[in-house]
């Protein structure tokens, strides 16, 4: 009787180490900003960052699927699904959902991208277990109606028409495609108006039960949070569907891949009768997880992100050529993107595609000045820091470092990262990068020798 009682404890215990496998991820200081993780049984990861000088909290949960987990004929699936998870649970109508958090003055919203989705809630501290079996009964619960899927294919049309009326947003997806070609990553998030017209319910469910699974998710927390409470109310919501099941479940890990961009010259116009030409010229950048890319933010910075930029001082502040000039970077698993965007009257367009030529040129040629990199690693190191001010940005933070690198990076090692880039890091990757054949994405009303001469203009 013993010898079994003792045999049964033993189990009991090893099993609640699997289930409260916790881990202090970052300390933080005297328990503010610490981040812990816990894995639970289904391979359901939870993550939270605790701040107890804030009134607020926001709860997410990341999604391991993006659109370029779609096939050809699934474009617009996983933003299709985003949508239909807000239309009702077997405990909610969608009108319950929303009227939720609505009671409480709260915010909940959701994003798809190309690599991940995330379903998030924005409440009082005193709220956050409401939002917490909210979001859960959303991401566990969803009925996918067949009327609700023919509902929201309306709504999602009139998303994308809105988005192709915006040509300042569309000229990036094109962009995107022009390096990427018909391939996952360079097919749009919303999809197209024949893929979406050509979706049914039994193939959105599908994707939701491949894709949902317990091991693919990431729960974070973040605001005046406590670990363990935020761990067993997400772990009770979870069992109650019944979603942690397989105890020997291991959670997805990050993407890896290969995946290596050789776009060089290629043109794509989109005739428009707008009143701006909008021109994206880019070359391959570098994955998110290429160590460069701190050299690569800090060339970024200095060539187009703010107002003492190269490319907004040449191009509007001297020339006044356009009102909106800025560079990007884009990281993916396994490549990247970089990107310079202008917007200016159509006539002018060939002088500032010049102009923005001559300066990468210029900067891959002779590299940055000590002084413009010093500015651009304070703008870098400022802009990072602000841009954590709120719990939302923190859940973001977690939960994406969770999901896309399966680790942790404190602020303070963040800064020291951005700080130990050196002119000689700026200058090679600038060299490497700024030297590659662009390639040219322009959407407005352009005349046929317009049209020859910016093909002329990337070779």
């Amino acid at each position: 009787m013993t010898s079994r009682s003792s045999g049964a404890t033993a189990r009991t215990s090893s099993e609640a180490r699997a289930v409260a496998r916790t881990q202090t991820l970052l300390p933080g200081k005297d328990g503010i900003g610490t981040v812990r993780r816990t894995t639970l049984p289904g391979g359901l990861r939870v993550v939270t960052e605790t701040l107890p000088s804030v009134r607020s909290a926001t709860f997410g949960i990341w999604a391991h699927v993006g659109s370029r987990d779609e096939t050809p004929a699934l474009n617009g699936a996983t933003h299709y699904l985003e949508h239909l998870l807000f239309k009702g649970t077997r405990r909610r109508s969608a009108l319950d959902i929303s009227a939720a958090v609505d009671a409480v003055g709260g915010e909940m919203n959701a994003f798809t991208a190309k690599e991940y989705t995330c379903y998030y809630a924005r409440v009082l501290d005193t709220d956050l277990p409401l939002a917490i079996d909210v979001v859960c009964d959303m991401l566990t619960g969803s009925l996918i109606r067949e009327e609700d899927v023919d509902a929201e294919r309306g709504v999602i049309l009139e998303e994308i028409a809105m988005t192709e009326d915006d040509p300042g947003d569309c000229v990036h997806d094109l962009f995107a495609h022009t390096m990427l070609g018909d391939t996952p990553l360079g097919r749009p998030v919303l999809g197209t108006v024949d893929t979406i017209n050509a979706l049914d319910r039994s193939r959105i469910a599908r994707f939701y039960k491949k894709h949902y699974d317990p091991t693919r998710l990431v729960v974070a927390a973040a605001g005046n949070v406590d670990h363990a409470t935020v761990v067993r109310q997400v772990r009770r919501a979870f069992e109650k569907a019944g979603a942690l099941s397989r105890t020997d479940a291991v959670p997805t890990g990050p993407r890896q891949g290969s995946r290596a961009i050789r776009a060089a010259g290629r043109v794509e116009l989109l005739n428009r009768r707008t009143e701006q030409a909008h021109v994206v010229l880019g070359m391959p950048g570098f994955a998110r997880t290429d160590d460069r890319r701190w050299a690569l933010g800090v060339l970024n910075a200095a060539l187009g992100g703010g107002m003492s930029s190269r490319l907004f001082q040449e191009v509007r502040e001297k020339r006044g050529l356009a009102y909106s000039v800025y560079s990007y970077t884009s990281g993916f698993a396994d490549c990247g993107l970089f990107g310079v965007y202008a917007g200016c009257r159509p006539n002018q367009v060939h002088d500032v595609l010049g102009i923005c030529r001559d300066e990468l040129d210029r900067v891959a040629a002779e590299g940055l000045s000590d002084e413009e990199i010093a500015r651009a690693i304070g703008q870098l190191k400022g802009s990072t820091v602000l841009g954590l001010e709120d719990t939302g940005a923190l859940m973001n933070r977690i939960g994406k470092s969770e999901l896309c690198w399966g680790e942790q990076m404190s602020v303070d090692d963040m800064l020291a990262r951005i700080g130990a880039v050196t002119p000689d890091d700026v200058r090679e990757v600038a060299g490497e990068l700024l030297s590659r054949r662009p390639s040219l994405s322009v959407i407005g009303p352009l005349k046929d020798k317009q049209a020859d001469r910016l093909h002329r203009a990337v070779a």
